[in-house]
């Protein structure tokens, strides 16, 4: 009798199995509602198929639709699959090249034989992948021989999957999922998992969404895909909560809302960099102030360091060799002026536009003689920095090329580390509750290709961990979570998700534990015991970024922003011109009490002008005719109400004033 299989289930429970058994025989054996629930397995941890035999002892759990993420996750791999299949029945000579899981949904890149896909071709698709999972085929995983594998895709003109195929190292299993049987059988390259058959899949839970093109293996140089993108769910209710979601994100995008508020452009003559608007820095500047106001009261030291640094700065801190890629580099001597020869000499030293302001503040910070009881030190910077980005990448004022970091640096002693970042912890807290958005708070641990030694991560990672513990936030409440090889080359990070009005979430502020930079780039101070020591150095932002934040709230907020951040706070409009005068006296005065207002004194019909600034979310619109002027008042309407309220100017004016007083100058 051959050996058996020890298979221990979650709750301690082992069955012993015969080689060649599976866990679908186990969810079988266990009952029929679990074998009809199970989707596939987790064996040791890995994820896998419900269908693949055993290899010896081992863990077993059984994935079903509780588990969201993992259900979620085999669902959308699945889609990808069939939207590959679907496109190949229907356009016969479509090659096919690579469709993961995304956050939300799937995409495929495919090399269309005649003409690039268009959104005009989604329903034929969507219909096809139907068809397909109505046929409920089975998807088998094989494993293939790298040269039986390269031949066949050779043979069927899949370029790209063979170009792949040779590409894999030496040794490693490539395996194929194959659906359906016999001469129809339909064959992707992939490591899997998947479910059991197309059947699994509700076929009202996916929507195909958009077309657009993508470049193979994400190079410029190489062939221009059709990329075909959707999104799928368990169900079809899941389906209909994110297409309302995706509807709402739609009314809230801040390039839209920037454009009717008259906030910002972008445009091709400067790259992911913004143009900001008399209005739009309007909230820039109120920000700015806001924040300056929270950093001087939390004890920091503000600094300006340049834009432009030599090479071999970069070189020494790092960022050359792991972050080159990502960053402008700009020859060190003048341009050739004449009309022939190269512009730039093959001898020209290197420097470049600095894509993070950390090794600035270490030579701030080495200027002088530091003593322990300088420490902690905390150094901040409205520090504009360019990083270059691919031009497919850019998305509005979340992904730019220009951007501006509320960054600060804080150089400290051992002893001090958890104080520190137990108080960045309690300041974060406060700001984003200012802005009216809940977070979770996670730790980001070392990733595989890191400088410093294990024992310096297992100390940094701690510290970290110890300081949110201190501060009472690593709890449910907070999604505390650790989010294992997502830090920093250079250090382990805290990493604050906030979550906006539509239930999105954006990660934000950040706060990193280094030791590598202070060492690479020489900073030391003079101990109690006077010798020579490294500082620990703390990065840490709030908003992440100006630009990425003011995208954030303007979409939290649908355009409609507190008080204190409109750029335009009031608009006084007449409805009669005999009003003309009372307008102007009451615009003046409400200028005179620090509010932002506009006069609109044209000849329209009023339930224009409503109609008008209520589109450029203006948050008060102060109405004033003949009778307003005789008496002193104003009708005062807020933005998003459909009613008025007659006070008089001078409650108008303290009823703004109050209102538009930035949450942290309030008194209780």
């Amino acid at each position: 009798m051959s050996q058996m299989f020890r298979i221990t289930l979650p709750d301690g429970s082992v069955r012993e199995v015969a080689p060649g058994t599976t866990p679908a025989d186990i969810a079988a054996a266990i009952g029929p509602g679990l074998a009809k629930a199970a989707l596939a397995a987790r064996v040791d941890g890995e994820l896998r198929d419900i269908g693949r035999a055993f290899e010896g002892d081992a863990q077993l759990a059984l994935v079903t639709s509780r588990d969201e993420a993992d259900a979620l996750e085999l669902a959308r791999h699945d889609f990808a699959h069939i939207l590959a299949e679907a496109v190949q029945n229907l356009f016969p000579g479509t090659q096919i090249t690579f469709g993961p899981a995304t956050d939300d949904g799937f995409y495929y890149d495919f090399a269309p034989k005649d003409r690039p896909f268009t959104e005009e071709d989604l329903p034929a698709i969507e219909a096809e992948m139907r068809a397909i999972i109505a046929r409920d085929e089975r998807l088998v995983r094989e494993v293939w021989s790298r040269a039986d594998l390269i031949a066949r895709w050779n043979a069927q003109g899949e370029t790209f999957k063979a170009e792949w195929a040779e590409e894999l190292p030496e040794g490693e299993e490539l395996t194929v999922y194959r659906s359906g049987s016999g001469e129809d059988a339909w064959l992707d390259m992939c490591r899997g998992p998947h479910l059991a058959s197309t059947g699994k899949l509700d076929p009202q839970a996916f929507k195909l969404t958009r077309v657009s093109g993508a470049y193979w293996r994400g190079d410029q140089k190489n062939a221009m895909l059709s990329r075909i993108y959707g999104t799928g769910w368990l169900n079809k209710k899941q389906l209909d909560a994110h297409l309302h979601k995706l509807e709402e994100a739609g009314k809230r995008d801040h390039r839209k809302l920037g454009q009717e508020m008259d906030l910002f452009h972008l445009q091709a003559e400067a790259h992911g960099s913004v143009f900001w608007h008399p209005n739009g820095y309007i909230i820039w500047r109120e920000l700015e102030a806001y924040m300056r106001r929270a950093i001087d009261g939390a004890g920091y030291r503000e600094v300006k360091t340049p834009q432009v640094m030599d090479a071999r700065q970069w070189e020494q801190s790092g960022h050359w060799g792991k972050y080159r890629e990502n960053m402008f580099v700009i020859p060190d001597e003048v341009p050739n002026t004449e009309d022939e020869g190269p512009i730039v000499s093959d001898d020209a030293d290197w420097m470049a536009l600095k894509p993070m302001n950390c090794p600035a503040h270490v030579l701030i910070f080495r200027q002088g003689i530091k003593s322990y009881r300088d420490l902690p030190l905390r150094l901040y910077e409205n520090g504009c920095c360019h990083r270059n980005e691919p031009h497919g990448a850019l998305h509005g004022l979340m992904r730019v090329r220009q951007f501006t970091q509320d960054d600060a640096h804080i150089f400290c002693r051992e002893d001090q580390i958890v104080a520190e970042v137990r108080a960045f912890c309690e300041l974060a807290d406060r700001i984003y509750k200012d802005f009216g958005f809940t977070y979770a708070i996670k730790l980001a641990l070392r990733p595989e290709k890191r400088f410093g030694s294990e024992e310096m991560w297992d100390l940094s990672e701690n510290e970290l961990r110890d300081a949110v513990v201190a501060a009472g936030l690593a709890t449910e409440q907070y999604g505390w979570e650790e989010l294992p090889g997502e830090g920093a080359f250079y250090a382990p990070k805290l990493e604050w998700h906030l979550t906006d009005a539509i239930g999105r979430t954006w990660q934000v502020g950040t706060i990193q534990s280094d030791r590598v930079l202070p060492d690479r780039l020489d900073a030391s101070y003079v101990g109690e015991d006077g010798e020579r020591h490294r500082p620990i150095m703390l990065h840490r932002a709030i908003f992440g970024s100006y630009e990425r934040f003011i995208g954030i709230l303007i979409e939290h907020f649908a355009g409609k922003l507190p008080v204190w951040l409109a750029p335009v706070q009031a608009v006084v409009a007449t409805i009669v011109s005999d009003a003309d005068g009372y307008a102007n006296e009451a615009v003046e005065k409400l200028k005179a009490a620090g509010i932002r207002v506009e006069a609109d004194l044209r000849n329209e019909k009023i339930n224009y002008k409503v109609r008008e600034h209520s589109l450029a979310k203006v948050p008060y619109l102060l109405v004033v005719g003949k009778r307003e002027a005789d008496e002193g008042t104003v009708a005062i309407r807020r933005l998003g109400s459909q009613g008025q309220e007659v006070i008089t100017l001078d409650a108008a004016i303290a009823m703004l004033r109050d209102d538009a007083t930035p949450p942290d100058l309030r008194t209780a």
